[in-house]
């Protein structure tokens, strides 16, 4: 299991009817959705949004994006997002964990990685920008 990050952020989903299969099971690619609802969560509680990042001058677009299923959700179930930040330094590294909100049970994994691209000259940066850095460092202090 991964270690938890600097700070997490949780949020609490009923899967919806929309969201599954012919045979109640969630489709696959809606947890990458539940990934960034868990992902704005966190930000939020970091203070630097996507808002916040647009109005800083950055971008911030998903260059990798890796999911393990365990379990698939189905239609009702209660799940818990959580998502962790891992890395910020350089690029923005995220893990995630899906699990059953009644039992616990494990049910999917993943990170993602972002990395800030400076909006007036579209060109990526190797460091991740100043305003960043000091969002988390104001919230680890």
């Amino acid at each position: 299991m991964r270690s938890k990050g600097v700070l997490q952020a949780e949020i609490e989903l009923q899967v919806p009817f929309f969201d599954v299969d012919m045979m109640e099971v969630v489709w696959h690619g809606h947890y990458v959705k539940y990934f960034e609802e868990a992902r704005c969560a966190l930000l939020d509680k970091l203070g630097h949004n996507y808002i916040q990042m647009r109005a800083a001058g950055y971008a911030w677009p998903v260059i990798d994006l890796q999911l393990r299923y365990i379990r698939g959700a189905q239609f009702g179930q209660k799940i818990i997002v959580r998502a962790d930040l891992v890395e910020w330094e350089n690029r923005l590294k995220i893990n995630y964990l899906i699990t059953d909100a009644a039992t616990g049970e494990r049910m999917t994994r993943g990170s993602s990685v972002q990395v800030a691209v400076e909006i007036a000259t579209r060109e990526m940066q190797f460091a991740s920008p100043k305003v960043l850095i000091e969002a988390v460092a104001k919230v680890l202090a």
